[in-house]
């Protein structure tokens, strides 16, 4: 499995140069490879049924960090969209991208570079390595919604999104740290195993309930969940196949995904389940209230978008068998609607030049090919049968009326609600794109096999599975069997085309009824434009404003050019942060001595005369030979511990350091300047470096009492130290496994001798021409003055 991510990232930047030389051969070439990725996953098929694949690879073991992969029934079924309906999309896009387009080649190349990351993402096994793709998920939608970055709509909607995700993400590794630390392991499979043990709080329940908490909100801006759904609707400014793939068959589902993988361990507890299916309701309902209003047939579908992953976030969420066999169903089924009907739009885009269905006219009497794929794509979101979406949504209704209670009916009435706006908004789809709503009907060139054939190919496959729903049944069962069946009939229950007649499909049909009423005579309700008074996109613009101009204003204070002021900003950032919580939970040892060595006492005394003694300096040359005292009695204490290693190079640092300070300041004034108001801030300065310094005493000393044991790493010097020949450690670490750091410092060291020898030649060249320069610039006058004649 590494070794197929790590193909699709070295065969991207291969096709960057074959795109230069044919257009479609590159994305031809990419389609062969998610197609492949595709075959191998499914080959598999038996092996991930029985229990899943592992592959994994320690890469730094003493620190418990591996990159873990393996491919389960979830991964799988992603595995399907991300290849599958990938590889379509690649050969649309080598029609959809023209001959002289600028950024057919850098599409090419970034939809492979994202299914690669994407498959990390949904192969992952441990929250390490999940966040590491999710993150470069992120960066790679940027680059694909923005394009070349010539347009400011793209510019904009990338940046939007970026923001929005990159947020949640930062947010989600803090909880994932968090709870990784709490339940003693990152591992997704542990995580499950201690939910089973009772023991994932790790007897810290609120550290728990936080980090759920952070994770979720990596989850919700990923999948667009209200109230960070905007960035969505936005992203529609990327080219056609840009949204069909990242928006409809990936990038989206990656919050959902990340549900899916903790629902076995935390999907009962409240801090979780509570927030997913509560905003997964709104978004489902927002998101499809929000697509009746609009006009635009590509943003249509993304506010439809925004809906249907509320509706996964609920299934997934909710914790429960049947809910996540119909989520693992809708998952399958969203994929393979919503790509076709994203590319139905680039065609009629790319053929009519318009997408507005107010200017679209009678284009379903000639485009019945378009009308036929784009109808059986939208029957499968309506959730009508014979399609897999009815199957999906079916179950889902099955899954909340087995539930019962208030929690089962109240989400059953907000799922009810949402399909039946799914439903409106499918016949406004098909309606607005095709129907004959004028006496000019609209021009429209031919449409390419290119482009339909894809669509087609998704849609048929959504039929397709509708009919084998015992396929997807035994893909579904195999993660959601780890599920607890909520309500009698739940452990029974198996996905399927026709349950008979009951209440599931009584409420489908009033959900179908109810929507064609809706769109029929709900015109007046649902086409009002004016912008409503809350809105989450009004707030995303208010919180990016406030934080650019705190950014400006918190600039405009502290970088104004002042040294003192810098090194107040930093100190007092260490004393507030670190300082806090070494008072809070700091650890310190019972019983110390004050000194190991009798000779330590006399040094430190040196070190810290010395150090008094430099605040009150008013030379500067005397100032640099105290600052050099400090730095000799530090090496003398590595001398009396037994590190002449050490020693010797603060010696030699500390040599270097203050030639070149004396042949500096020789260009500089004698004196320190004072001004008028050093006196009236020498007691904030005061008070902070002493704060500071016994902050750093009182941290060395909790943290040499936290250390109970060497470090992981030791062991292994210790025993390869005999193999170098060294008998001392700090040696063979610093010869032979540390030889190139040790070299770069001696690199350094020479930087800095070379530095003062041109400092020593260009003094020699000042004397022999007999230059006076104003201010301590090197004359007789000066020199005398400084060392103090």
């Amino acid at each position: 499995m590494l070794a197929v991510v790590a193909v699709h990232l070295l065969i991207a930047p291969c096709l960057l140069v074959l795109a230069r030389r044919n257009r479609r051969a590159a994305f031809g070439a990419g389609a062969v490879l998610l197609a492949g990725t595709l075959v191998w996953a499914l080959t598999m098929t038996p092996r991930v049924l029985d229990g899943g694949v592992a592959d994994e690879i320690d890469w730094a073991p003493q620190l418990g960090l591996t990159l873990s992969l393996r491919m389960d029934a979830l991964a799988l079924a992603m595995t399907v969209l991300v290849s599958g309906v990938g590889a379509l999309i690649m050969v649309y896009a080598a029609w959809y991208f023209g001959p002289r387009s600028a950024d057919a080649a850098r599409s090419a190349s970034l939809l492979v570079t994202f299914a690669g990351l994407m498959l990390g993402l949904v192969l992952a096994d441990d929250l390490l390595t999940l966040y590491v793709f999710w993150e470069l998920t992120s960066l790679t939608s940027f680059l694909l919604v923005g394009q070349g970055g010539r347009y400011r709509e793209n510019r904009r909607a990338a940046v939007q999104a970026l923001v929005v995700t990159v947020f949640g993400g930062l947010g989600m590794l803090l909880g994932i740290v968090l709870l990784g630390e709490t339940a003693g392991t990152y591992r997704i499979p542990a995580l499950i195993e201690h939910a089973a043990a009772g023991t994932l709080d790790g007897g810290h329940p609120w550290s728990l309930a936080f980090a759920l908490v952070l994770i979720l909100l990596g989850a919700l801006t990923k999948s667009a969940q209200l109230p960070f759904h905007t960035w969505l609707p936005y992203a529609m400014a990327a080219p056609t196949p840009i949204s069909a793939y990242l928006h409809a068959a990936s990038m989206v589902k990656a919050g959902v995904v990340l549900v899916a993988r903790l629902g076995p361990a935390v999907g009962g507890y409240a801090v979780w389940w509570v927030p997913v299916v509560v905003l997964g309701v709104a978004t489902m309902l927002v998101g499809g209230w929000r697509a009746l209003r609009q006009t635009d047939l590509k943003r249509l579908l993304a506010f439809g978008t925004v809906s249907q992953l509320g509706f996964l976030m609920v299934l997934f969420g909710a914790g429960s068998r049947v809910a996540a066999l119909a989520g693992i169903a809708m998952l399958l089924a969203h994929g393979l609607f919503k790509a076709p009907l994203f590319m139905v739009v680039g065609a009629i885009d790319k053929t009519c030049g318009t997408r507005d269905l107010r200017e679209l006219c009678g284009l379903g009497r000639r485009r019945r090919g378009l009308v036929a794929v784009a109808a059986l794509s939208g029957l499968a979101m309506a959730g009508i049968p014979p399609t897999l979406g009815f199957v999906g949504k079916e179950a889902a209704l099955a899954a909340f009326l087995e539930e019962g209670g208030v929690r089962g009916l109240l989400v059953l009435a907000g799922l009810v609600l949402g399909s039946l706006l799914t439903v409106a908004y499918t016949a406004r789809f098909l309606w607005g794109a095709f129907a004959s709503k004028g006496t000019m009907p609209t021009d429209s060139e031919p449409v390419p096999a290119g482009l339909s054939a894809p669509a087609w190919v998704c849609a048929l496959a959504g039929l397709g599975l509708g009919f084998a729903t015992p396929a997807v049944q035994r893909l579904a069962a195999s993660y959601a069997d780890t599920l607890p069946a909520l309500g009698g009939y739940a452990p029974r229950y198996e996905l399927a085309l026709w349950h008979g007649f009951g209440i599931e499909l009584g409420l489908t049909v009033v959900i179908v009824a109810g929507g064609l009423l809706l769109h029929r005579f709900g015109g007046a309700a649902t086409g009002h434009r004016s912008v409503p008074a809350v809105s989450a996109q009004r707030g995303y613009e208010v919180v990016v404003t406030a934080l650019e101009r705190s950014a400006i204003s918190v600039t405009g204070h502290l970088q104004i050019g002042s040294l003192p002021v810098y090194l107040g900003v930093v100190l007092g950032t260490l004393i507030a942060l670190p300082g806090s919580a070494l008072l809070l939970r700091g650890t310190f040892p019972a019983a110390d001595v004050s000194y190991h060595a009798i000779m330590q006492v006399p040094v430190a005394l040196l070190v810290i005369v010395a150090a008094i003694a430099l605040c009150r300096a008013r030379r500067r040359f005397t100032a640099v030979l105290l600052v050099g005292a400090v730095g000799y009695g530090i090496g003398g204490m590595f001398v009396i511990d037994g590190a002449p290693d050490l020693a010797l190079a603060q010696f030699l640092v500390e040599t270097l350091t203050m030639v070149a300070f004396v042949f500096v300041l020789r260009r500089f004034p004698a004196h320190f300047s004072e001004p008028d108001t050093e006196h009236r801030v020498r007691l904030p300065k005061v008070l902070v470096a002493g704060a500071a310094g016994i902050l750093v005493a009182l941290l060395a000393v909790a943290l040499s009492a936290a250390r109970v044991g060497p470090p992981s790493t030791t062991e292994g010097f210790v025993r390869l130290a005999p193999e170098s020949g060294a008998t001392n450690i700090i040696s063979a670490i610093l010869v032979d496994f540390r030889a190139m750091d040790t070299v770069g410092e001696i690199a350094v060291l020479l930087i800095c001798a070379a530095g003062t020898a041109s400092l020593v030649l260009a003094t020699r060249h000042d004397r022999r021409r007999h230059d006076r320069v104003v201010s301590g610039g090197g004359s007789p006058q000066h020199e005398e003055e400084v060392i103090g004649g």
